[in-house]
Formats: C-alpha cells, sequence, structure tokens
C-alpha cells in the first residue's frame, strides 16, 4: 500500500483528494495536516467523509510525512516550495497540485506570482504532471507540478493541432469559464451567492497567471513559441469547466482523424463524433476530459470545445493519476467513476 499524505485539507481540492483517496485499493491516507483544524476529525467538517476517513487534522510538524511514500499539496501557491526540499531528502515523493513547481522559469514564475521562490533548484527537476504528453518522465519523477484546471482544459483541446502544425500557433484564442469552485474555498464578495449567482463575467483580461503555463507547455510541444489569448470567466454553478479554443487552418488535414488518433487509447480522454456538443455535465465528478472539433460553415478556423470537472481532471484527479503513474499502478485505478448526472 501507498502511504500517502496530504498537506493542506480543507479547500476544495484537499476534500476532493479525500474523498478520491479513500476509495483508492493501492492508498493507505496516513496524514492530512490543517493548522487552524488540527485535532479536527475530518469528518466532523466535512461530513460526505463519515465512514470513509477517520483521520483527524493535524499540523504538520505533528503528522511526520517524511514517513510517507507520497505527500500531496493541496495548498495555496507559495507552501510546497517551502517543504519539498526536506520531504525528496527523506526520500518522499511528491505530487503539488498548487502551482509552485509548474513554470521552469523562475524569474518569470515569480514575476507573476509576486513572491521569491524558496526552492529553485527543485524547479529544474520538476515534471509538469500533464500525463497525456508527459507519462513516461512522470514514472521516474520525484516531483510532479499538477497542472492548472484551464492550462489542462485549453492545452489538451490544443494539443493535437499544435503538435501537428496544422494552424497558426501564434494566434491561437482559448474562452474558457469555470464555476466558482476553482476559485478556492475562501470568503471573498464576487464568488459570495449573492454576487455570483444569476451572473457571468468575465476576469484576468489583461493577464492571468496560468497563460506563462499554458505558453511554455504549449511552445514546448510545438518546438517553437506559441501566442495564446487567454480570457477566462466566472459562471454562476459549484464545479465545472469549458474551454472553447479558437485556431486558424494553416493546412488542411482530417482534423476529427488527428484528434482520435492522437487520444486513442488514453483512458481520461473522450474525443466525441463530428457535431457533439460536450457540456460540463457530462464530465462532473469525473476524471475526464471530452472534446469536440468543429469546422463552422467550412471556413478557415477550427473550434475545439474541452470540458473537464476543475476539481478532478483539472486538480485532484489528475493528481490521483499522477501518483498512479509514478508508483506503477494502472493508470486508472480508484479513477474510474462515472460522471454524476443531473
Amino acid at each position: 500500500m501507498i502511504k500517502a499524505g496530504i498537506v493542506g485539507g480543507t479547500g476544495y481540492t484537499g476534500v476532493e483528494l479525500l474523498r478520491l483517496l479513500s476509495r483508492h485499493p493501492g492508498v493507505e491516507l496516513r496524514a492530512i495536516t490543517s493548522r487552524k483544524e488540527a485535532g479536527m476529525p475530518v469528518a466532523q467538517m466535512f461530513p460526505s467523509l463519515r465512514r470513509h476517513v477517520d483521520l483527524a487534522f493535524t499540523t504538520p510538524e505533528a503528522a511526520r510525512l517524511s514517513e510517507c511514500d507520497v505527500v500531496f499539496f493541496a495548498t495555496p501557491n507559495g507552501v510546497a516550495m517551502n517543504d519539498a526540499r526536506a520531504l525528496v531528502a527523506a526520500g518522499v515523493r511528491i505530487v503539488d497540485i498548487s502551482a509552485d513547481f509548474r513554470i521552469s522559469d523562475v524569474a518569470e514564475w515569480e514575476k507573476w506570482y509576486k513572491v521569491k521562490h524558496a526552492c529553485p533548484e527543485l524547479v529544474a527537476e520538476a515534471v509538469y504532471g500533464l500525463c497525456e504528453v508527459n507519462r513516461e518522465q512522470v514514472r521516474k519523477a520525484r516531483i510532479v507540478a499538477n497542472p492548472g484546471c484551464y492550462p489542462t482544459a485549453v492545452q489538451l483541446g490544443l494539443l493535437p493541432l499544435v503538435e501537428a502544425g496544422v494552424v497558426d500557433i501564434g494566434h491561437l484564442i482559448a474562452d474558457a469559464k469555470s464555476g466558482v469552485s476553482g476559485a478556492g474555498r475562501k470568503t471573498e464578495t464576487n464568488l459570495l451567492f449573492s454576487e455570483a449567482s444569476d451572473n457571468f463575467a468575465a476576469y484576468g483580461v489583461a493577464g492571468h497567471r496560468h497563460v506563462p503555463e499554458i505558453l511554455q507547455h504549449l511552445s514546448a510541444a510545438a518546438g517553437k513559441r506559441v501566442g495564446i489569448t487567454f480570457v477566462p470567466h466566472l459562471t454562476p454553478m459549484i464545479r465545472g469547466m469549458q474551454a472553447t479554443l479558437y485556431a486558424r487552418i494553416t493546412r488542411d488535414a482530417d482534423f476529427q482523424g488527428l484528434y482520435e488518433k492522437r487520444y486513442a487509447g488514453e483512458p481520461f480522454i473522450d474525443v466525441l463524433p463530428p457535431g457533439s456538443l460536450p457540456d460540463t455535465r457530462s464530465v462532473r465528478a469525473a476524471n475526464m476530459c471530452r472534446m469536440a472539433v468543429h469546422r463552422p460553415y467550412g471556413g478557415d478556423t477550427l473550434v475545439v470545445l474541452s470540458v473537464i470537472d476543475n476539481l478532478v481532471k483539472g486538480a485532484s484527479g489528475q493528481a490521483v493519476q499522477n501518483m498512479n503513474i509514478m508508483f506503477g499502478l494502472p493508470e486508472t485505478l480508484g479513477l474510474e467513476m462515472v460522471a454524476v448526472v443531473p
């Protein structure tokens, strides 16, 4: 059994990780940390986990994380980088669901996250955990940087086109929408029910911290610099994400076949038949990305629709997928749940 610890278990990604790992046949949950809630039974905060998780929250110091095989960081940005060095030295493998190790250019990371990186020497060895691209590197990784939710939906939707070189990669457009859980479990005015309900709004138009992450990894796939206009939106739903992606065709191809071939055999990618319109409910609570490829009016622009659950394939589910790969388990183990409808 893999001995697993979770740092930061009171947020949405933390409780989602608990939900998944509590039912994982290859994992023994050893510790879950929260300084503020230390001593409180997990099931007291999250009654949905009664009879599934018997642990209580502990402080990181009392959690004995160095005795775990893997530690997940479901924390705000800036926490994992302070603890990673000691854990790696103790032989513990890390899956970081925050952004601390996602961008290889440390100066670029510091520009967007407004803090000095505490562990730059480990950034170079961290593997970006987009499994459908870096599966082999993930197998050997000591640190996996779990992708962000928007970057997951956007990259998976654009990768076949970028890799094949059949679109103008300098002028890609990503119009993305996310449920409010993507902002985390915190009190902010714009996330209050009275503010978010019956409302729809763009944000981060001038610049969003997921843009350098998307650019870095799409550029690596293309072998040259990619350009993208990324506009995120907050939608009045709890969970779910759709990225509507636009790319101008530069070389004709069987685009449907291109996607089907690229993702053939991928357990968590579902390329839908031509004309399909994937919706977020079709992936709710599932570790799945569903997508469809359209060419409106037979013109020179492709429209790709990519949907995920931002808390599962966009965060905790992908983290478990990475863990399975790291420890040589079947990639789908503990992740074969069907989407919840309605």
